[in-house]
């Protein structure tokens, strides 16, 4: 968790952009990042570029107008963020995933459509590489809308269940409101306010720390707000592999569920009784010849459930 301390600048003013990186990995997607943001146009203000380097296997090597910063351990997304802003110089952090890809107008555009909400947290659209929205304005995650994404046979149906699994659907190009939370691919912060709340929580190892950041800030007066005016592209994906991710998915969210009494205990039952659901309906598509492992599945959804630490 990183300690409060103030940038100096004028509240709600942006004044510099200070963009924060969190590296794990091969560095060349983090590289080309960085190539992408030296070519920003007509910012109007400083920027300042930091990649924190989360313990990588493959160390971020020292490149032309980065700071890098190396941590000791792998502590997850929020983690390196932290560090990364322990670094920052200006009033307003710009937290990027590796795996974007930006206009060379990207900033400047981002910083006027942003500056009428300061201060608020805001991110523009998302999209695919295959230009598809990634639904980057979300509802307060509930248990039921994990429960209903967890359900396999409702697969078919997700393009209708938007809603369903917590999308705020009014979230589309060309749109600019205040939703309950964004994705964290790409979010401007007031560098105080991340600060005045200590951060990431750092015991969300990967997922829902934006959310829980979010809802601090919600708190002390600092909305977040969708700019569907501004896009970049998301690959999405990560740097670890499926049955990983979808473990600290799920053990975030109920860490989510605790903090923030959203029932726990229901939401992990519900889950389990989702699996049970799965495993009937894999079952059935393995007799009708699909190549599915219905009890493979059965115990990976499980093992994803388990907890990992006592629920408080």
């Amino acid at each position: 968790m990183i300690t409060e301390h103030s940038t100096g600048h004028e509240a709600g003013a942006i004044t510099g952009i200070s963009v924060v990186v969190p590296h794990y990995g091969e560095p060349a997607q983090t590289q080309e990042l960085v190539r992408q943001l030296h070519a920003q146009v007509d910012i109007g203000v400083p920027l300042q570029i930091i990649v924190s380097d989360d313990l990588s296997p493959v160390p971020f090597p020292p490149m032309r107008g980065v700071t890098v910063v190396r941590r000791e351990n792998n502590g997850g997304f929020g983690a390196a963020v932290n560090s990364g802003v322990e670094a920052a110089e200006h009033s307003h952090l710009l937290i990027l995933n590796s795996d974007l890809q930006l206009d060379t107008d990207f900033v400047s555009r981002l910083c006027t459509a942003a500056q009428p909400w300061q201060p608020a947290v805001c991110a523009p659209m998302l999209v695919g590489l295959d230009g598809e929205t990634q639904w980057g304005g979300r509802r307060f995650p509930r248990n039921r809308h994990h429960i209903i994404e967890w359900l396999t046979p409702l697969a078919r149906f997700r393009p209708r269940l938007h809603e369903a699994v917590g999308h705020d659907t009014r979230c589309v190009e060309g749109v600019t409101l205040p939703v309950d939370w964004l994705v964290g691919a790409a979010l401007l912060i007031p560098t105080d306010a991340f600060r005045s709340v200590g951060g990431f929580d750092e015991a969300y190892f990967m997922n829902v720390e934006e959310v829980d950041l979010q809802r601090q800030l919600r708190a002390r007066g600092i909305p977040s707000v969708f700019l569907g005016d501004v896009q970049v592209r998301h690959e999405g994906g990560g740097s670890s592999d499926s049955a990983r991710r979808v473990r600290w998915v799920v053990q975030a969210r109920l860490r989510y569920a605790r903090k923030w009494n959203e029932n726990p205990r229901a939401l992990r039952l519900g889950l389990r009784t989702a699996s049970a659901v799965n495993l009937v309906f894999n079952s059935a598509r393995r007799l009708r010849g699909r190549d599915v492992q219905p009890l493979a599945i059965w115990h990976r959804e499980l093992s994803a459930i388990r907890p990992t630490e006592p629920a408080s």
